[in-house]
Parts: structure tokens; sequence; C-alpha cells
């Protein structure tokens, strides 16, 4: 048992099988049997069943969920853990390591050793482990949902697909086949080709609205073609990534998958790190361009995939009931936070307020169908976290002040009676550029509706921005 407060039980199990695992003597693999896994977390106490996400700081205490350094499931070498928040309460209910300097040291060494014999390993034999890891996610799919969904909010349905997709990828990279080189060129002078060749240890660092989907674009696709991982999911969202930790331990040999859990320090550090040769990182604009600065000191490889403030732009030929459906599910989905949601809509003049009127009746029925993500017939949950929230509110407030017109929502929602982080399906009229609504990503339940008359002038205002990711247009006339 565990001496924690309010408890999240789970169980992940894995199954008696047969695992490819490395040979020293061969540089070949074998196979070594697996036992069975169970982790639950038993409340011993009610003092930390109310508290709120204001007590965020780490804490000397065991996490169930231990992380995966260097082969070895294991806690924080500082005893410290994090708590983990359900945003539709605003509560603890579950904590994670608090990984240290030391831990991350250890992983990456790790990482740089097994690197040596994985990257010669040959293809067939990585797809193995790939398949394996998908078989054990599969086996965990209810747990790592129903985590998921409470640490992140979403309802089960889309926590479920987002674990359903990392099952995917498994599959889907180890039948890709292996990379094979390519003749640019072959003629009597000379052969060129392009040969592909891991790079080396990579760091994977999330975000906190698609976790584990997230985890599986960085991870699956560098393992399958030779390299090693160390991966960190966003403190906020951060127990179904790690629960992935047992699992991955009895799929990879040790070194190649490394899951580390801590706070925005832990990403700095594995940024400055010299050993890792790229970071992946998925998340706002502002980290990707301090991410960016601190790896040129290393020279290091940076994928950096940001936010969005995707415009769609309504035509005239368009009736708006018929398209206000598609729209209000383009921007609300995830409760509007998606990188590639739709976060403004221009509108032509002539349609502006029959779009108006139509996207409110959505938002208003919306309301009805936002709680806690575990309850039935949920469909949008909670804003995942109070700063978010706090933005969200800041921005409408903004918008209010220089004219806007709420029609739908504007204001915070307590749907289960239990607090949490909850803000109504937001529809504002009468907006313009220069709103921070508009110039800025609000990644919430929020959209703002703009005029136009001419669609020239549309496109150029839609295009006005620093943001890139995706944009719509909506017409009956391809032409």
């Amino acid at each position: 048992s565990h001496p924690y407060g309010r408890h999240f039980a789970a169980m992940l199990t894995i199954p008696t099988a047969r695992l490819l695992t490395q040979s020293r003597v061969s540089g070949l693999f074998c196979c070594r049997p697996l036992g069975v896994l169970r982790a639950d977390v038993r409340a011993a106490s009610t003092t930390d069943v109310h508290a709120k996400a204001a007590v965020t700081q780490p804490e000397r205490r065991l996490a169930a969920h231990p992380m995966l350094v260097a082969g070895e499931l294991t806690q924080s070498s500082s005893g410290m853990s994090a708590p983990v928040i359900n945003p539709a309460t605003g509560e603890i209910f579950d904590y994670v390591p608090h990984a240290t300097k030391e831990d991350l040291n250890t992983a990456v060494a790790a990482a740089a050793e097994a690197f040596k014999f994985w990257s010669a390993t040959p293809f067939s034999s990585r797809a193995g482990c790939l398949l394996k890891f998908g078989e054990l996610v599969a086996a965990n799919e209810d747990a790592l949902t129903e985590a998921l969904t409470m640490e992140q909010g979403k309802p089960l349905a889309m926590a479920r697909g987002e674990i359903k997709r990392l099952q995917a990828s498994c599959t889907y990279y180890a039948e890709t086949g292996d990379l094979k080189p390519e003749v640019i060129s072959d003629n009597i002078d000379a052969t060129y080709q392009v040969v592909y060749k891991p790079r080396g240890v990579i760091g994977g660092i999330m975000p906190w609205n698609f976790p584990v989907a997230m985890a599986a674009n960085k991870l699956i696709p560098s393992i399958i073609v030779g390299n090693t991982c160390v991966i960190k999911p966003s403190p906020y969202t951060p127990l179904a990534t790690v629960m992935l930790a047992a699992l991955a331990k009895n799929a990879f040999p040790a070194g190649v998958a490394n899951i580390l859990t801590g706070g925005d320090d832990l990403g700095q550090l594995m940024v400055e790190h010299p050993k890792i040769e790229q970071i992946s990182f998925t998340g706002s604009a502002a980290t990707g361009k301090r991410i960016m600065a601190t790896g040129a000191a290393t020279l290091k490889k940076i994928t950096l995939e940001l936010g969005g403030n995707d415009p769609a732009i309504v035509l005239p030929d368009v009736d708006p009931q018929e398209v206000a459906p598609q729209i209000f599910e383009g921007a609300m989905r995830n409760t509007g936070q998606v990188c590639v949601a739709i976060k403004r809509v221009y509108v032509h003049e002539s349609r502006y307020e029959d779009m108006v009127k139509h996207l409110r009746e959505h938002a208003v029925k919306a309301k009805a169908t936002m709680n806690d993500g575990l309850q039935k017939g949920t469909k949008l949950g909670p804003i995942n976290n109070r700063m978010q929230l706090e933005r969200i509110e800041d921005l409408v407030e903004d918008a209010k002040k220089a004219g806007a017109r709420v029609v739908a929502g504007g204001q915070r929602f307590n749907p289960n009676g239990k607090g949490g982080y909850f803000y109504e399906p937001t529809v504002l009229a009468d907006v313009q550029e220069g709103m921070r609504v508009v110039d800025e990503e609000q990644f919430g339940p929020v959209i703002p509706l703009l005029r136009y008359s001419d669609v020239n002038d549309a496109l150029e205002r839609a295009n006005a921005t620093d943001f890139g990711l995706g944009g719509s247009v909506w017409t009956n006339d391809l032409e």
C-alpha cells in the first residue's frame, strides 16, 4: 500500500509471453519469459482528498507507477513525487516520480550504450519488440484509458481512441519495412545514394492535450529505425505515459526506451544534454523558441510542432445552418485544446448573423454535454489545467472590453458540483483583429467570428499571422 490520499487504482497486466531480448554473446536475440505486474494505489488517509491544484510541489512519497530508467522501474533518486490533478475536480488523485538531473544522466547514458547494439539490430527484431509493446498496450487499454481521462479531462471515448492510436502506431511502423538506400543518380562517372542511418539518442517532450498520442509519435518511429529514446510527458499529464514504463520494460531491451516524469526543468536539462542528439517537442511557440535557442549550444537537431491560429473562411454561397455543426466540431474538439482546431471564423457579412445564430444554438446544446470525462454522455471535458483556464478567461474579458458581443457562454461552469476547470462553450461576435482572442491562440472552447465583405480582404486577414499549421475555406463551389 502507498501512503497517500485519494487513490487511483490501476492494474497493468503483462501476460506470460516470450520476448525478444538481446544476447550479448551472439548479437542476435533470444527469448525470456515475462511475469505479471500489478500496480495499484490505496488510500491511506483522507487528508489529500480535497487537495486543490494549488498544491503542486513535489513531496517525499512513493509513486505507484515508477519511471523506466536504464531498463529498471525506479522512483526518483531524490525520493520525491509530484501530484497529478484531475481537471474535472481540481483535486490530486495520484503521484508520479519527480525525476532529477541524476536520473536523466542515467537514462541518457543507458540509451547511448543501448544505441550501439540497437542500431545494428535487424529490422525484423526491432519490429518484433514494437509489436510486443503494442500487444501489452492493448492488454492494458482500459487502465490506460481511465488514467488518461482522469489526468487530461477528455471523454473516455476520446481517451480510448488515443490509446488505440498508440497500438496502431506500433503495428504500422513494424510493418513498414526497413529504410533502404535510394539511388538518386547512377552513371558512368559516379553513383549517388541516400543512405538512412539512425541518429542516436532522441529526446521527446510531449504536450498535455494528447500526451499518449504524442508519445507514440516520438517514441515509435525513432525506435523502429534504430534510435534509442528518452521521453518526458507534460507535468500536467504524466500518468498514462509513465504507466507505459512497465510495458516498455517488458518489450524492449534495457536502455532502448526510457520514460521519465518531471517538471519543466527536466525538459530544459534534456535540451541542454550533450548526449541527446535530437529533440522532438510538441507544445507552445514560446517554449519552442526557448528550445531552439538552447539547442543551438550543442548544435542539436530540433523538431518542433507548435501552436496554431487556424482561420476558417466561410464564403457567401454556404448555408450557415448546414456548415455550423462542422465548424463547431472543428473548433470544439477536445474542448478546443487541439493545435489544428479552428481558432477564428471569417464570415461574409450577408451570412454573418445567421452563422452567429446557428453557432450559438450549438454552443447552448453542447453545454449540456460538458462534464467529467468519466461520466456517460460527456462530449466536452474540462480545460486541462488552471493556468490555461485563467488564460481563456483573460482573453474573453479582453474581447468584451474591446466591444465583442458574447452570444453564448463566456464564463466558468460547474457541471458536476465539484469545481474543476470548466469553461462554457463560447461564441463571440463583433470581434476584430487587435483583440487578443483573434491575434493569439486561445486553445479552449471559444469561437470568435469576424465579418468581411470582400473575399480577398478575408484571405489577407486570415494569413496575417505568425502562426502556421492549418486553415479552411467553406464553399459549395470548388472552382
